[in-house]
């Protein structure tokens, strides 16, 4: 019973999701075709990025895989795309006026996709811990996510002003491990990194306690009617 109440939110979950993919693409087709210009269909490819994780850990928790080596491996790749998930929220860079489009429609734009691709990764995070559970105490895991945000933050760092991709792990590591060497052993030298990292690590730590809280207080009303 409990396992198919399970099945059944994580199908809410993904149709609500998909819904408002679908939402965000129509929002950049409809803007193309009125303003002739492809300003804003490069966030379709980062939503879809940020989906990866969500997909990732939907997968584990859905099939239980309890196989260490595996788990492992999904976590690892998970971890390489999950800062894609918040990257979307510096597209917000992008906003300004243009005479084709009113501006308050580009930033519905942007904040949809960003709200699709930061939910998808917070819903991933969510199946993550629950996983971590089995391996570790919930004290441990309280530090291993509030850690885990804040080096989200130095990798949307990387993604935004160093430009770097996921997929550089592999296609150029030597050259991503240089960049952040060269900010580990000379700091004061790249305020600009830390700064992003800490900011952007305190606001998604806070995002993401704050949604956990929601969900509990959720979970606590329906104990209550139950009752």
């Amino acid at each position: 019973m409990i396992r198919k109440l399970k099945e059944i939110e994580r199908f809410e979950i993904t149709f609500l999701l998909a819904l408002m993919t679908l939402f965000c693409f129509s929002l950049s087709v409809f803007r193309y075709y009125i303003s002739d210009t492809k300003v804003f269909l490069f966030l379709n490819w980062n939503l879809f990025l940020a989906w990866i994780p969500f997909v990732i850990s939907s997968f584990l928790m859905l099939f239980k895989i309890r196989s260490k080596l595996s788990v492992v491996a999904a976590i690892a790749v998970w971890i390489l795309f999950f800062p894609n998930s918040p990257y979307i929220l510096t597209d917000l860079f992008h906003l300004k006026s243009r005479n084709s489009i009113p501006v308050w429609y580009d930033l519905v734009v942007i904040l949809s996709y960003a709200w699709t691709g930061l939910f998808c990764g917070f819903i991933s995070l969510f199946d993550i811990e629950k996983l971590l559970l089995a391996y570790f105490k919930q004290s441990t895991i309280r530090i291993i996510i509030i850690s885990f945000l804040f080096l989200t933050g130095f990798g949307v760092y990387l993604g935004r002003f160093l430009r770097w991709n996921s997929w550089d792990v592999i296609n150029n590591p030597f050259g991503l491990f240089n960049d952040i060497l060269v900010r580990i052993v000379y700091p004061m030298n790249h305020a600009q990194t830390w700064g992003v990292t800490v900011f952007m690590g305190v606001m998604l730590n806070f995002m993401y306690f704050m949604m956990k809280s929601v969900k509990s207080i959720d979970r606590q009303t329906v104990a209550a009617k139950n009752q």
